[in-house]
């Protein structure tokens, strides 16, 4: 009960920090921005940026820019002229940022090629077009271990495809004869189970809008299908 009590004050104390990390003038703009963009829109964070008294707010994983009376939205990258350095992909990079250690690898379903030193994970549906583009790059791609999180979003038939492949005594070759060559896993029994549900909530959580959603061991992500020289420079540039 006390280490309860004790987790639960440090929560209250991190809340009660953030809460003050905000000047004045980055509340303020908080509490005039809120309303107006809508009930579904969560406002993480406001800060003043450097560049033409702007204020980055941060929203449902996303980065968009107002003004100090809050009275226009910017929706759009801030790009140097000089060295065109994309400010907006940067900050979205660092504040999506993922705990690879911490994902629940337990939920996905791994594949691994040769040494499997190079690790990723994937958000992917069995009905998208992008990723079956994906996995056929995954194909040509040695040393790596996949892990495959079945995130049901695009329709009521995803959930059902995912769980007869789930239930295949073999998930990563149904899967991939499922991706790769449109052959359908045998139903699974009723008996079966599946962690559909536990995904949903973490792909929601960790704001994954689109599949594929590619995580990187670094914490790093890339929305969207990529091709195989674009993986193999990333997989590089990260310190395994």
């Amino acid at each position: 009960m006390k280490l309860i009590k004790a987790a639960v004050a440090a929560l209250l104390g991190l809340a009660f920090v953030s809460a003050f990390a905000e000047t004045a003038q980055e509340a303020a703009v908080r509490k005039a921005i809120e309303p107006r963009l809508g009930e579904d829109a969560k406002v993480v964070a406001v800060s003043k940026t450097p560049y033409s008294g702007l204020f980055e707010v941060q929203v449902n994983g996303d980065i968009i820019y107002t003004d100090a009376k809050a009275q226009f939205l910017f929706v759009g990258r801030i790009v140097d002229t000089k060295t065109y350095q994309d400010y907006t992909k940067a900050r979205l990079e660092e504040i999506n940022k993922v705990a690879f250690s911490d994902l629940p690898l337990e939920l996905a379903m791994k594949q691994v090629k040769g040494n499997g030193k190079r690790v990723i994970a994937v958000f992917e549906d069995p009905n998208c077009g992008y990723c079956k583009r994906f996995r056929q790059t995954l194909e040509g791609i040695n040393d790596i271990t996949v892990y495959t999180f079945m995130y049901n979003i695009l329709s009521p038939d995803s959930i059902a495809k995912s769980r007869n492949v789930w239930c295949s005594a073999d998930r990563n070759k149904a899967w991939d004869d499922w991706m790769l060559n449109g052959k359908a896993p045998a139903p699974a029994s009723d008996k079966c189970s599946t962690p559909h549900e536990k995904v949903l909530a973490l792909g929601q959580r960790m704001g994954v809008t689109g599949t594929p959603t590619i995580i990187f061991t670094d914490g790093s992500r890339i929305p969207g299908a990529i091709d195989a020289k674009a993986l193999e420079v990333k997989l590089s540039s990260i310190k395994q």
